[in-house]
C-alpha cells in the first residue's frame, strides 16, 4: 500500500475511515444549508447573522472545555462517540422538520447551532484522540492526516452537492439527508466493540475538577514551543477559518450569485485543503515548527491575494492557494501535538487545540461578519491576512530567541 495511505492497512482504521467519508460529507451538507438559509432566507443578506449563528455553533468548544478532555480522556471513547452521533443525527432532524414544516425562524436555528456545539464539544476531542486507539503510534501521524483527507474530500463534495439541492429541493431536505449520513459511522462504532484496547488513564481522582481542566494547559505551558503554536493557531483561526462567513457575504454581495456558486467555491477551497492533508499524510514524520512557521506566511499571502482578486473565477482559484495553507497549518498543528503529547494526556491537549482553533473561530466570526457588512467581504478576508502575518512573525520571533538562547547556552 502506497505510504501516503499507509494507516488504512489497519483493519480498524480502514473501517473507521469509511464511516468518517460519508459522515463528514452529511455534516457539510448541513453546514453549506444552514449557512445560506440564514443569509438567503432568514436575513437580509446579512452576514452578521451567520456570524451569530457560527459564534453560537463553536463557543461551546470554550465554555464546556473543562469537561469535555477529561471526559475524552475517562470515558470509553467508542460509546462516547456512539452517544454524541446520535444526538448531532438528532438534531439535523429537528432542524430539517421545522425547515420542512415552513416555520422555521432564525432564533430556532440559532438554538440547534448552540446545541450541535455542546454535543461537538465532547465529540471532536474523543474523536482525535479515538484514532490513537485503533492505530500504533508509527501510524498515528499518517492516520491523522488522513483523518483530514477524509474531512477536506468531504468539503469538496459535500457543499457542491448541497448547493444542487438546495436549489432543487430546498434545505429541508439537505438536513434529512445529513440524518442519514450518521448511520455509517455508527455501525462502524458498533462493530469496534470488544476490539480496542482500554482507554490509558491516569491515577487521579475521577472528577472533573478545574485541576484536571488545568491540567491540559499547564502541559502545553511546560512545553513553549507548544504554546506559541497555540496561539498562531487561535490568531489564524479567528479570521481565517470563518470562510463560511466572507464567502457567503462574497457570493450575495459581490458576485450576486446564489447557492450553487456558494456550494461551488467551499468546494474550491477545498480542494487545496485535501492537497494540504494530502501533504501531510505523506510525510514520514511530524511536521517541524519551522514548517508551520512558513505556512502561516503562506495562508497570509494567499489570503491577500484572495481579498483583492476582481473577477469570480480569480477568486475561485485563488480559494485553492488559500485552502492549501490553512489545511496545511491546521494539520500540521494537530499532528505536532497529538504527536509530541504523552498519551494519557492527549485528550485534554487536544482539547485545549480544539477549543482554541474552534473557540477562536467563534469569538472571531461575529467580527468578521460586522465587517463585512459595514466595510465589505473583501475586508474580512483582508483581516485574515493580517493575523496570518501576526502568527508568521510570532513564529519567527520565537524561533530566534530559541537559536540565540541554544548559542549561549553552548558558549557557557
Amino acid at each position: 500500500m502506497s505510504k501516503t495511505f499507509r494507516s488504512l492497512a489497519n483493519p480498524n482504521y480502514r473501517l473507521w475511515f469509511g464511516g468518517a467519508v460519508i459522515s463528514n460529507i452529511g455534516t457539510w451538507l448541513q453546514r453549506t444549508a444552514q449557512d445560506w438559509l440564514v443569509i438567503a432566507e432568514l436575513s437580509d443578506k446579512n452576514a452578521s447573522a451567520v456570524g451569530l449563528v457560527v459564534f453560537l455553533q463553536f463557543a461551546p468548544q470554550i465554555l464546556l472545555l473543562p469537561i469535555t478532555g477529561w471526559t475524552a480522556d475517562r470515558m470509553d471513547r467508542r460509546k462516547l462517540l456512539f452517544i454524541t452521533q446520535c444526538l448531532m443525527a438528532g438534531l439535523a432532524l429537528i432542524l430539517g422538520l421545522l425547515v420542512l414544516s415552513g416555520h422555521v425562524v432564525l432564533w430556532q436555528v440559532c438554538a440547534c447551532a448552540f446545541a450541535l456545539g455542546c454535543v461537538a464539544a465532547f465529540d471532536a476531542p474523543a474523536r482525535h484522540a479515538f484514532v490513537s486507539d485503533i492505530v500504533s503510534e508509527k501510524e498515528l501521524s499518517n492516520a491523522v492526516g488522513l483523518n483530514s483527507v477524509s474531512f477536506n474530500s468531504a468539503r469538496l463534495v459535500g457543499p457542491a452537492i448541497a448547493g444542487l439541492l438546495i436549489a432543487s429541493v430546498g434545505s429541508g431536505w439537505v438536513f434529512m439527508i445529513n440524518v442519514l449520513s450518521f448511520i455509517p459511522l455508527l455501525l462502524a462504532l458498533h462493530r469496534f466493540k470488544k476490539r480496542l484496547p482500554a482507554v490509558v488513564s491516569d491515577n487521579s481522582k475521577a472528577t472533573p475538577d478545574m485541576t484536571k481542566f488545568l491540567e491540559g494547559f499547564r502541559y502545553i505551558w511546560q512545553h513553549r514551543e507548544m504554546a506559541v503554536i497555540l496561539v498562531m493557531s487561535f490568531l489564524i483561526c479567528s479570521l481565517g477559518m470563518n470562510f463560511s462567513v466572507y464567502l457567503s457575504a462574497m457570493t450575495v454581495h459581490v458576485f450576486q450569485g446564489h447557492a450553487d456558486q456558494y456550494g461551488f467555491l467551499i468546494s474550491m477551497m477545498a480542494i487545496g485543503s485535501i492537497s494540504g492533508a494530502m501533504v501531510t499524510a505523506s510525510r514520514r514524520s511530524s511536521p517541524s515548527f519551522r514548517f508551520m512557521i512558513y505556512v502561516a506566511a503562506m495562508f497570509a499571502v494567499s489570503c491577500f491575494l484572495v481579498a483583492i482578486s476582481t473577477s469570480f473565477w480569480a477568486f475561485a482559484v485563488l480559494l485553492i492557494l488559500l485552502g492549501l495553507s490553512l489545511q496545511l497549518f491546521t494539520t500540521s498543528t494537530t499532528s505536532y501535538m497529538q504527536v509530541a503529547t504523552e498519551k494519557r494526556y492527549r485528550g485534554r491537549v487536544m482539547a485545549v487545540v480544539l477549543a482554541t482553533a474552534l473557540g477562536s473561530t467563534a469569538l472571531g466570526a461575529p467580527l468578521v461578519g460586522w465587517v463585512a457588512d459595514a466595510l465589505g467581504a473583501r475586508w474580512a478576508i483582508g483581516m485574515g491576512s493580517l493575523s496570518g502575518m501576526m502568527a508568521a512573525l510570532l513564529g519567527f520571533w520565537f524561533l530566534r530567541r530559541q537559536v540565540q538562547t541554544e548559542s549561549k547556552d553552548r558558549t557557557l
